[in-house]
């Protein structure tokens, strides 16, 4: 599972990919810094089963902060778009290369709108167009593809009596795109059993399709910067988030250097150097005042849980080994946070640790009611799970 930190030069995109990773992604103030992707491990936060069980935990896939679970997601920061890029215009090629990777994407907006369309500096850029612009270049990109297999698609079906589904699935499997994905556009566009596509209803299939493939969420970043308006008027239309990554990443790099305790996600700070620098001071308490009291943190944490938990819909599930230490077999308590589509069940989290496990699975237990479930059983999001196997 990955997601696509996407946006145009200079909204500070790769700003917010640093502060999500602490990954050095190069960051000026210039067009297309970002040449290539970079790829990182970002985080989702989560209560950790810990505190639910009274019991101090030794994790091993993920880090565990005061009772937080920070479980890895992979994060890829892609090269900078303008439009034109499904023409390949600027670094667009690249670009779209780099989108198939993505479940989810994370458009990074200036929501000051003190850039404009190809990231040079403004005064009073309207955001919106930026929203709409990728929006429509996705659209067009997927529109491209299929217009361009069209007529060797619908003479498959007219003539050789081929499946619609499986054609359109097998032009967009290069994509990362599933055949569920593929089915679900076409039931909700009213596409599957109508013949002879016209112009517009291949424009409105790629707009649906893309909007189930690659779900897109605003980051409104730069909210720091007299944007409250633009981020009022537009979160009424858009799943929009107010975000300051400057002061995510100032925020992490104190922590990181000891100057003040802070976790990822939280609304607020504990200052541990009582000598810190008087400019270190104001800007920090500018931060606390103007930002995380006012939005409830920077936003970047919000972003990532929100897609991952709300718009591709994951949960989070501790396999144990020992269901009465919630150990593994070197009495690590509870050491795997593992994510897993929603909907899923115990076989599924089997076959997630390793194919072995799941070829030879019995059974599982609940470790929070001690009761046995079968293969079959629907698994919550916070769930200690221990799997049974044959020898």
């Amino acid at each position: 599972m990955e997601v696509g930190i996407v946006g145009k030069p200079n909204v500070g995109k790769s700003t917010f990919f640093k502060a999500a990773t602490l990954i050095d992604a190069e960051i000026a103030n210039f067009p297309f810094t970002t040449i290539k992707p970079n790829i990182g491990m970002a985080a989702v936060r989560v209560k950790c089963a810990c505190k639910e069980f009274n019991v101090a935990c030794n994790p091993k896939n993920s880090v565990c902060m005061d009772g937080q679970r920070y479980i890895p997601v992979k994060a890829i920061d892609v090269a900078g778009l303008v439009p034109g890029a499904h023409e390949g215009k600027g670094l667009g090629n690249q670009f779209m290369d780099d989108l198939r990777m993505a479940d989810a994407l994370i458009h990074v907006v200036d929501i000051a709108g003190r850039t404009n369309e190809k990231g040079e500096p403004a005064t009073d850029h309207d955001p919106e167009t930026d929203i709409k612009f990728l929006i429509e270049e996705i659209d067009l990109w997927f529109y491209s593809i299929i217009k361009k297999n069209w007529h060797k698609i619908s003479s498959k079906i007219k003539y050789n009596n081929k499946d619609l589904l499986k054609e359109l699935s097998e032009q967009m499997a290069g994509l990362g795109i599933s055949e569920y994905s593929v089915k679900k556009a076409l039931d909700m566009s009213g596409l599957y059993d109508k013949s002879g596509w016209e112009d517009d209803d291949i424009k409105a299939f790629a707009s649906k399709l893309r909007e189930i493939a690659k779900p897109i969420l605003i980051a409104g970043n730069k909210i720091d910067l007299d944007a409250k308006k633009n981020y009022e008027r537009l979160k009424e239309e858009y799943s929009i988030t107010a975000v300051c990554a400057e002061a995510e990443l100032a925020l992490r790099q104190a922590h990181n250097a000891g100057a003040i305790k802070y976790l990822p996600g939280d609304a607020d700070f504990t200052i541990l150097k009582e000598d810190l620098p008087e400019k270190q001071k104001k800007a920090l308490d500018f931060m606390r005042t103007n930002i995380l009291q006012k939005y409830q943190g920077t936003g970047v944490q919000k972003c990532i849980n929100y897609a991952v938990f709300d718009v591709l819909k994951l949960i989070v599930v501790y396999p144990v080994e020992n269901e009465g230490k919630l150990s593994d077999s070197k009495g690590n308590v509870l050491p795997d946070a593992r994510l897993l589509p929603e909907g899923s069940k115990a076989i599924d989290l089997a076959y997630k640790i390793h194919t072995d496990i799941g070829d030879r699975f019995i059974g599982a237990i609940d470790c929070k009611t001690k009761k046995k479930i079968g293969r079959e059983t629907v698994l919550k999001d916070g769930d200690v799970i221990k799997i049974l196997t044959s020898r």
